[in-house]
């Protein structure tokens, strides 16, 4: 099994990355293996609203960039991990470019994420962690994902690169998620042949204004 980590910080090994670690380590000591992508380091230009994604069913976004390598390699992951640092009590600009346009790639194709396990984490130096840990997870919610949980909330502190790991409360959080993380995955894997999942429903749309 795998896991695929979307890392939205645009320092490769800030304590975004050190917070993925140590969610991974966990992962890894229970053989599911980790994959981190890079995504705050790259540019990545946001959703257009075109939605020829909808209209090509091809499971690829119109823009032509990596972010079509990495929604296939959330596609075929068994768990998707979404990790970002906090701009002003809010996702990394990149990384919410990139889910808007993979989350509307996934919804539009069928829903590509439906019923993986997803989690979200969050590393900041003071306040707004709450806040992008909660815009984070409407991304897992709105796809019909399976969320673990921990024994607080999925935000870590520090400022410096690797000072997170002086929070000893949030490393506990993250090691505790981890761990629920793979117990997660593996019961829908063993699940599977011993239980039907429900039906997946076509999805009905409601505008209210007229």
């Amino acid at each position: 099994m795998k896991v695929v980590a979307i890392n939205g910080s645009p320092k490769k090994e800030g304590n975004t990355y050190h917070a993925i670690n140590i969610v991974g380590e966990e992962l890894k000591k229970q053989g599911i293996e980790l994959e981190v992508i890079n995504v705050g380091i790259t540019s990545v230009r946001g959703c257009l609203a075109c939605g020829k994604c909808a209209e090509n069913q091809n499971e690829k976004c119109i823009i032509d960039d990596a972010a079509n390598e990495w929604i296939q390699k959330m596609k075929e992951a068994e768990g998707i991990l979404l990790a970002s640092p906090v701009y002003y009590s809010s996702i990394a600009g990149n990384l919410k470019g990139f889910l808007d346009r993979a989350f509307f790639v996934s919804s539009a194709n069928g829903n590509l994420f439906r019923h993986k396990v997803g989690a979200a984490i969050v590393a900041v130096r003071r306040a707004g962690g709450i806040p992008t840990f909660h815009q984070l997870n409407n991304y897992l919610m709105y796809s019909e994902m399976l969320v673990p949980t921990s024994n607080y909330w999925n935000v870590i502190y520090g400022r410096m690169p690797g000072e997170v790991h002086q929070d000893e409360e949030g490393v506990q959080i993250m090691k505790v998620l981890g761990k629920n993380m793979a117990w997660l995955m593996k019961l829908v894997k063993n699940g599977k042949s011993e239980i039907e999942p429900p039906e997946k429903e076509v999805k009905k749309v409601t505008n209210f204004i007229r």
